[in-house]
């Protein structure tokens, strides 16, 4: 509306995302309560309570229990399958790995990998190996971790909860994910995945395999410095030469070539939404992203955000806040996806909205608004603004939109900019690309 000075309709949301804050601050505690509670009881075998599973897992006894089965199979009874410092070399041709550690059930750490959620993956287990390396010139790190199950039904379920952890990733303060791959090659099959926590100007990067073959689930980490995302290439190498040689005691390797495809980790948000470890970092906050369902809203005074007027055929909206954190009850994330019956009615869409925030300025008399960036590749397209309104009482109000359209469907996102609270042009870029990459399961 020309002439405007009302606060844009973004920042009259604060005690509805109280409410939803409290909503997510509940949920937080309900998840944060079952991811584990562990007892060691010897040998690979722990009691546990775990919210991805691990207590139904075949073999507990009752008391949730489980009997150190060790004499009960041949696989890996010692640690002579596990990778040495000449195994490990895929990880990196300059300078040499040495073994620090290999340890067993009885003595292995509450967390030897990144994510892990319990202390085991599969409770009932028969045995556990954790073995962990050093590059003596390059200071990298690795780690690999192998549980052995009863059989091959447990394995999988092993390997499931594990591939859940990594998906979750509630367990890593300041974490998100770079990248994953669906492996094959590696084992039956497996995952790949890379998350990245700041560090300075650079990046620690951890590099994560996880797959399984036969009666064994196999983890490999490897920890990076970097300023951009390693490429999988490094640990598929490695996490091969690793399978192969459990492979020979535990059976379930596959003969093909190993190949990483990227492909995003599975996610138990709800279907087309981002999972909490694919938001943004942000340096003031250390608590994790919950999600919690919300009210399609209109966005500010710059978008006319109505995909009801414009017939979508489905819509709904999550928003992503830190409950934990002492943040203002402003702060957090919303994302929009909408499905259209054609994917031309979607593109119409979002070059409609396009239109109006880049016009925003000539509408709303106090908008200002910058273009941060465009997203254009062979399966989606976009844009990303910083828009201001400057209230005329010494307030001003600062929001990063986002929108673009994948297929036949559309992803929108807006989040406060609070001082001190922020991300960069291209963080939010890559966050509106990354939630475009989900809204494919959304149906």
């Amino acid at each position: 509306m020309a002439g405007s000075h009302r606060a844009p309709r973004g920042g009259g949301r604060a005690a509805a995302r109280e409410a939803r804050r409290q909503k997510a601050r509940k949920r937080n505690q309900t998840i944060a309560a079952g991811i584990a509670v562990v007892l060691l009881v010897g040998g690979g075998g722990v009691a546990a309570l775990n919210a991805f599973g691990g207590d139904n897992s075949p073999g507990a006894n009752a008391s949730g229990a489980s009997d150190d089965k060790s004499a009960d199979s041949n696989v890996l009874t010692d640690d002579k399958a596990l990778l040495d410092g000449a195994t490990a070399k895929p990880l990196g041709a300059t300078g040499a790995w040495t073994i620090t550690k290999t340890a067993d059930g009885s003595t292995a750490p509450d967390r030897a990998f990144a994510c892990q959620s319990q202390r085991f993956a599969d409770p009932a287990g028969l045995r556990t190996w954790v073995r962990t390396f050093q590059n003596t010139a390059t200071k990298q790190t690795a780690v690999q971790y192998v549980e052995v199950s009863n059989d091959a039904a447990a394995a999988g379920k092993a390997y499931t909860s594990i591939v859940g952890w990594l998906g979750q990733c509630n367990s890593e303060k300041q974490t998100r994910l770079s990248a994953s791959y669906l492996t094959t090659g590696v084992g039956e099959r497996g995952w790949i995945a890379v998350f990245g926590q700041p560090s300075g100007t650079k990046t620690k990067y951890k590099t994560i395999a996880v797959s399984v073959a036969g009666q064994a689930t196999m983890v490999l980490e490897h920890d990076t410095i970097a300023g951009t995302p390693p490429p999988p290439n490094a640990v598929l190498a490695a996490a091969a030469a690793a399978a192969k040689r459990i492979c020979a005691q535990s059976g379930g390797c596959s003969k093909a070539a190993p190949l990483a495809k990227p492909s995003l980790l599975p996610s138990t948000e709800a279907p087309g939404f981002m999972a909490p470890v694919d938001l943004p970092v942000l340096s003031e906050i250390d608590k994790p992203w919950v999600s919690t369902p919300a009210k399609t809203g209109p966005g500010t005074q710059c978008e006319n955000f109505d995909p009801k007027k414009a017939k979508a055929t489905k819509y709904g909206s999550q928003t992503y806040l830190t409950p934990d954190a002492k943040v203002p009850t402003e702060f957090g994330l919303d994302d929009t996806v909408a499905k259209f019956a054609t994917a031309k009615a979607a593109s119409t869409f979002v070059a409609q909205i396009r239109k109006n925030v880049d016009g925003c300025e000539k509408t709303v008399s106090n908008a200002k608004v910058d273009s941060t960036g465009e997203i254009v590749t062979s399966v989606m397209k976009g844009e990303t603004w910083e828009a201001s309104f400057d209230t005329g009482d010494g307030k001003k109000f600062t929001y990063r939109i986002g929108v673009a359209a994948s297929g036949d469907r559309v992803v929108y996102l807006l989040f406060p900019v609070l001082k001190g609270l922020d991300v960069t042009d291209s963080g939010f870029r890559e966050t509106l690309i990354r939630a475009t990459e989900r809204s494919v399961a959304y149906r």
